[in-house]
């Protein structure tokens, strides 16, 4: 589930300097903000910065052409990371009047990154002596999670503000951002199919779990699997992946439940039994805390997308 950010009040027409890309920016000692909103329909508009940037999207649709790859559409509850000095080419197919795309793009001093993750491997290593904190450019586009939605929304909030504290606020939001994408990065790059799990103890147990959905996985087994006391995965997992293994495996488990829920005929009482869950309605209260929806509503969304 992509977490949309906190939507920031569009430029009065009057201020505004261009319909395309127009620019408002507030810039601190270690980091600059700048809003971007689109009002016409263009193609291929360039962007570049010295800095490395995060940019998330706001409002509206692009299309984002990155690294000579083909493009992707890009919309609001996701993210994207780009190296410094790397030009964006960007399309508005739908940007009017009416409909404005609105963007923000921070550019953090790269002196900064680089103590953050100086920090993190000197403090905070990873398990595994090859192992090191980075920020990896190939896991450059991404659904926002609870907490990078929550700190974005807090830089933006914090760079906007006059108060003669936001330097040292933005400083500590944004090391913490930084770790926060990086440990989504780790788990992505460990939850997916070209991971050799046999490589990394965490990579196992991932794997492992999503073999074994339909039964109660306990923190006990997951640990002696990681050949590790039950304290060091936990922590270890924690850290790396910026999730607990309890919260992953819920997880897990209601992106099989919406799986099964698209199948037709699919029973929501039978799949909360096959998913392990203890009964139908805990399962069905957790699927509508993480989804938002009930596990009979997303079964009715999805057969009205298929009408469609």
């Amino acid at each position: 589930m992509a977490h949309v950010l906190d939507q920031v009040s569009l430029s009065k027409s009057e201020s505004l300097q261009t319909l395309v890309e127009n620019r408002t920016s507030y810039t601190l000692e270690r980091c600059e903000l700048n809003v971007f909103e689109t009002y016409t329909e263009s193609y291929r508009v360039p962007l570049t910065f010295n800095d490395f940037v995060i940019t998330s999207m706001l409002r509206g649709k692009k299309v984002m052409h990155l690294f000579d790859k083909k493009g992707f559409d890009y919309f609001p509850g996701q993210t994207v990371i780009v190296p410094p000095a790397v030009t964006m080419k960007i399309d508005f197919p739908e940007a009017t009047n009416v409909n404005p795309t609105q963007c923000i793009a921070l550019a953090i001093d790269q002196d900064q990154i680089k103590k953050t993750i100086a920090y993190l491997n000197e403090f905070f290593p990873k398990e595994g002596s090859n192992e090191k904190w980075l920020l990896n450019y190939d896991q450059y586009h991404f659904y926002n999670n609870e907490e990078i939605a929550y700190l974005i929304n807090k830089v933006i909030r914090i760079c906007s503000e006059r108060s003669k504290e936001k330097d040292i606020l933005a400083d500590l939001t944004l090391k913490e951002l930084l770790v926060r994408i990086m440990q989504t990065q780790n788990l992505n790059i460990l939850n997916s199919d070209t991971h050799n799990p046999n490589h990394n103890p965490l990579a196992y147990v991932l794997n492992y779990i999503k073999a074994n959905l339909n039964e109660k996985i306990n923190i006990n087994s997951l640990s002696d699997k990681a050949c590790m006391s039950k304290a060091t995965f936990y922590r270890l997992f924690k850290r790396e992946l910026g999730i607990s293994p309890n919260d992953f495996i819920l997880a897990e488990k209601i992106n099989k439940a919406k799986v099964l829920l698209s199948q037709p005929g699919g029973k929501v009482a039978s799949i909360s039994y096959e998913l392990g869950f203890s009964d139908a309605n805990y399962f069905i209260r957790t699927f509508k805390k993480i989804v938002g929806i009930t596990p009979g509503a997303y079964q009715l969304q999805v057969a009205s997308q298929l009408i469609h």
